[in-house]
């Protein structure tokens, strides 16, 4: 299924992307941002557990933030998995 997140505290606006029915990550698009970064997170994070890229992202901070991309991405998907 396809979802979109709206970020919070970040230079990304928004977030794409689809978890399947086994819990596997895909085409996860980042809006805004640095763009090559986020171009590689979304790489490296395809076809992972959605549950495995939450422990691998969740609580990276962006220059003494409070959050950063890849966080804002773990609480997208913890709000998924927590509401399926």
């Amino acid at each position: 299924m396809k979802y979109q997140y709206q970020t919070e505290g970040t230079c990304s606006k928004f977030i794409e992307f689809e978890i399947g029915e086994d819990g596997i990550l895909h085409n996860v698009v980042f809006y805004g941002g640095c763009n090559g970064n986020l171009q590689g997170i979304s790489k490296l994070v395809e076809g992972m557990p959605a549950g495995e890229v939450i422990g691998k992202l969740k609580g990276i901070s962006c220059s003494g933030g409070p959050t950063s991309c890849p966080d804002q991405l773990a609480t997208a998907l913890t709000e998924v998995l927590k509401n399926r």
